[in-house]
This record gives C-alpha cells, structure tokens and sequence, in this order.
C-alpha cells in the first residue's frame, strides 16, 4: 500500500519512494516528509519493528 508525504506514519520503519527508491526513516506518529528528491509518493517500508521485511 503506498503512503505519501504529508500522512502520519502508522508505524516506524524506513519509507522507500516510488519513483527514485531514496529512503526516508521516519518515526510513527511523524508526519512523512518528501523524499531528498522532493518526490511525495512511497511505495515500499521497511525495518519497522515487529515486522521481518
């Protein structure tokens, strides 16, 4: 599911966005910024705790 800038992260892990793969970390609760990039669209996360993707 992709999330996008400007959201609250549900959980905290490492965002990855959808058009250039650059990795955002963000905490949960915290709003997801754009990416170095300025993209606003993630379609990958990982190493949220908890999980094991």
């Amino acid at each position: 599911m992709a999330a996008h800038a400007g959201e609250k992260a549900q959980k905290t892990g490492d965002f990855y966005c959808a058009s250039c793969s650059e990795k955002v970390h963000v905490t949960q609760g915290d709003e997801i910024p754009p990416c170095p990039n300025g993209h606003k669209t993630f379609e990958a996360r990982r190493n949220e705790p908890g999980n094991k993707s």
